[in-house]
């Protein structure tokens, strides 16, 4: 796991290294730079595959420069097919990319199975690959030179005014992170999750590479076999995960995903050392008995820890300059602290479970946006279409309903924030209803041109892109990064998720249950009691710390100067935060004054 960096054309060295300097966290263990005129190519490392500095990089190979930043699981597999076509002279999987590069061309990345940034320069060709389910971040800016980066920090110090990208912030109001290519920083762009970018002549072009669409639907309709062959991919997914010559942690909640991870791991002949997080005085967020009666049914060692107030709100900065731009997840800041402990008790790889809900049909809303979408198929239904165009409130369900009857897309991923109408009502300017379709447009038009037909498929699709490439592995990846921790992710293994793409999508909720195939492949490992807990996710009382500690002033500070909202619906939302309500809106709109003070004030 790594941090790289480039710039192709003109620069100034001491800005470069400055620049490159800001990655140290993602890679402390070694500082390579490859360099010449017009061409600034570097890469920060952190070593979990042979820590011999013959695998250090930036790698060099007859014309070839390599910076990759991730891991390669398959690697030992490509080298052995290709060992007679390429000499290699390291046991790292960064030799591995070039040697299938050299055999494939950019069709290499159709044989990698792992997460990954890749910057690839082939004489004066640069190819950009970001992993297929967008765990590994990669950021460009194109502008007299060509930069690239695995944070936006490394970037901005190029940008010749700091202005916020409008999209970005339209679309991180909506689905609580900006959507690709949008950055907060105009000008700075990301590639999206299975995407690639060729610069060549002073132009850019970014391609899909990638798409869980293009899997064929209902190959399995047996529910037998769709849990065997599940049962395999997921038992191989783990297994390849525990590869590291360092050694390697877990995350464990109370839950059916870390357990499962555990327990697989455990099968492996693995013991993993996990790790918990608990709230002072706030019993109602804490997982710490449900985690550790799970460990010890496992059998395994876990560390609990504890956090405070003080904790949070000391942190929170810290934090969200990590984050380089907003991003609306309060999970951020106690995740950032537990990942510090782990790193102090000398862990440089964690497994985490994201993934398994959006795959696997873990949230309740999924069922209830399915029971909605049947009253589509209403005959009569034009009275309760003027009825809600006519009647706003700001109550969610309201909103679904509206959908159904005015005929537009009623699921817009997990992570739906601010609807249209509530921007309208809030901003100073003029929101259209649906007018974030926009941004969910390209991901929509590959569903309705795919051969899947299940709205389900949809749910899982525009989550994994959006909700959890864009969210949950934005926050995953620079907050256990910059403790220069490695985090995997078993769940989101691309030949996993393309399994479950492939099975008839009934099988996933027929029986009305959340995680119904999960549950069936854990039955063998778990007890009952993990099995059938109530879902909590990664809750905490950011909301009490934040009005206890009186932060949430700063976004009425902030919305003085800037003048984005109306004070009065301002005043509407922060009251309704006191009595539990719109709490992850006011976070969003904290986060965002945070940001506005820092960069633009």
């Amino acid at each position: 796991m790594c941090g790289i960096f480039g710039i192709i054309g003109e620069y100034e060295e001491e800005k470069a290294r400055k620049a490159l300097s800001s990655l140290t966290h993602r890679g402390p263990d070694f500082c390579g730079i490859t360099q010449s005129k017009n061409l600034f190519f570097a890469h920060h490392r952190l070593s979990i595959i042979d820590a011999h500095s013959h695998s250090n990089q930036p790698l060099h190979v007859k014309n070839i420069l390599l910076s990759f930043n991730g891991e390669i699981y398959n690697f030992k597999e490509l080298k052995q097919e290709l060992t007679c076509e390429f000499e290699f002279k390291t046991q790292s999987d960064s030799e591995v990319i070039i040697a299938a590069y050299l055999k494939w061309g950019v069709e290499f990345v159709n044989h990698l199975r792992g997460m990954f940034a890749i910057a690839l320069l082939d004489d004066d060709t640069l190819y950009l690959f970001r992993d297929r389910l967008g765990k590994k971040p990669l950021f460009y800016l194109d502008g007299k030179s060509f930069i690239f980066a695995s944070e936006i920090k490394a970037l901005t110090p190029f940008l010749s005014n700091i202005e916020m990208d409008d999209d970005a912030l339209m679309s991180y109001l909506s689905f609580l992170a900006p959507t690709p290519p949008f950055t907060f920083f105009k000008g700075i762009k990301k590639l999206a999750a299975g995407e690639y970018l060729t610069f060549k002549d002073s132009h850019a072009e970014v391609k899909r590479y990638f798409d869980l669409m293009d899997n064929k639907p209902n190959v399995i309709a047996n529910k037998d076999e769709a849990v065997y062959m599940l049962e395999n991919l997921l038992q191989e997914s783990i297994d390849i995960r525990l590869s590291s010559d360092v050694p390697i942690a877990s995350l464990l909640s109370g839950g059916i995903d870390s357990a499962t991870i555990n327990a697989y791991a455990l099968k492996n002949g693995v013991s993993l050392q996990t790790y918990t997080l608990g709230y002072k005085e706030f019993a109602k967020y804490d997982e710490r008995v449900n985690a550790k009666e799970s460990a010890e049914f496992l059998g395994l060692k876990n560390q609990d820890i504890e956090i405070s107030q003080d904790d949070f709100i000391g942190a929170s900065d810290k934090v969200l300059d990590t984050l380089d731009e907003p991003l609306n997840d309060p999970a951020s800041v106690p995740l950032y602290l537990l990942f510090e402990k782990i790193k102090r008790d000398g862990y440089k790889v964690v497994l985490s479970g994201e993934g398994s809900d959006e795959l696997f049909l873990g949230y309740r809303q999924y069922f209830e946006y399915l029971d909605i979408e049947s009253l589509s198929k209403l005959n009569n239904k034009n009275w309760l279409k003027k009825y809600f165009r006519s009647n706003f409130s700001k109550n969610r369900e309201w909103e679904h309903y509206k959908r159904i009857f005015d005929e537009t897309l009623l699921f817009r991923t997990s992570g739906e924030n601010f609807t249209d109408l509530q921007k309208n009502e809030l901003m100073k300017r003029n929101v259209k209803d649906n007018q974030s379709l926009k941004y969910l447009k390209s991901y929509r038009d590959r569903f309705e041109k795919s051969l899947h037909a299940d709205e389900s498929i949809w749910y899982s699709y525009i989550d994994l892109n959006l909700f959890q490439a864009e969210h949950f592995l934005t926050k995953l990846d620079r907050v256990s990064m910059a403790h220069s921790i490695e985090s995997r992710t078993p769940f989101l293994d691309h030949k996993l998720a393309s399994a479950i793409f492939s099975i008839d999508p009934k099988l996933r909720y027929e029986d009305g249950v959340t995680k119904a195939l999960l549950k069936k492949i854990s039955k063998p490992h778990l007890n009952e009691k993990i099995l059938s807990r109530k879902k909590k996710g990664f809750s905490n009382p950011y909301m009490e710390y934040l009005i206890n500690s009186k932060k949430i002033e700063l976004i009425h500070e902030v919305n003085k100067q800037s003048g984005l909202f109306k004070k009065d619906k301002l005043d509407e939302y922060i009251k309704g935060s006191n009595s539990g309500n719109f709490k992850q809106h006011i976070w969003g709109l904290y986060v965002l004054s945070v940001w506005i003070k820092k960069w633009l004030l």
